[in-house]
């Protein structure tokens, strides 16, 4: 029978090269996959591209990352938000690149990147910097720029419970950029509250089907 759950955060994530691209879920303070995040830093893997809302708080989540130096380049919407210090030090002394992205063509990018899309239109960005370099197209008389699937190699997320095959639940503002990032990904890997057996999770609560999930680890509970 498949058994998509993992014995442990560090396990989980070993294998994570140099160099590789990671999605990390999280809005805020809700649906942060902070144990996998804690596992990345102990394993240790460098020049990292961190795909996320933001660049972390404080020294947990994406902060304790570039704390550590293991990010080369953030993609994000909010670079800079309330004890982003971290982010804000690195950048500062050109040691961090950082590509800007609008929160719904942030989103929309990793969905198109899920759905095996080729791109899309948006008129967000249009005549600014952010449309420099991209292809443009006037629709119906409004400008529009030509944005590129977003895939990654890895997603650390965090979900509220999951079955073994991987179906995951989330708890409330939790589902927010943890699903779209789970199809967007080469391997998707979820730290969750609670284990629950096979049918014990209804079918209309599952945001996350486990087609989408590779690993499943259970967080200790504080």
């Amino acid at each position: 029978m498949i058994d998509k759950f993992w014995p442990d955060m560090g396990a989980a994530v070993a294998d994570m090269p140099d160099g590789a691209s990671v999605m990390i879920g999280g809005f805020g303070s809700s649906g942060i996959p902070l144990a996998l995040i804690d596992a990345v830093c102990a394993a240790g893997p460098r020049h990292l591209t961190v795909i996320s809302n933001n660049t972390g708080s404080g020294e947990t989540g994406v902060s304790a990352l570039l704390r550590e130096g293991l990010v080369d380049k953030v993609v994000c919407s909010y670079p800079r938000s309330r004890g982003s210090v971290w982010f804000e030090r690195l950048y500062q002394q050109n040691a961090i690149e950082l590509e800007l992205v609008p929160q719904g063509t942030l989103a929309e990018r990793m969905r198109a990147a899920g759905a095996g899309l080729g791109g899309f239109f948006t008129p967000t960005g249009y005549g600014t910097a952010l449309a420099d370099g991209k292809e443009t197209r006037m629709i119906d008389g409004r400008g529009h720029v030509l944005e590129a699937p977003l895939a990654a190699d890895y997603a650390l997320l965090s979900a509220y419970k999951a079955d073994p095959w991987g179906n995951l639940v989330y708890n409330t503002a939790a589902r927010n950029f943890n699903p779209v990032m789970a199809t967007a990904a080469g391997c998707a890997v979820v730290e969750v509250g609670a284990r629950v057996a096979l049918g014990e999770l209804n079918p209309e609560a599952v945001a996350s089907p486990g087609i989408f999930i590779d690993r499943v680890v259970v967080r200790e509970q504080p």
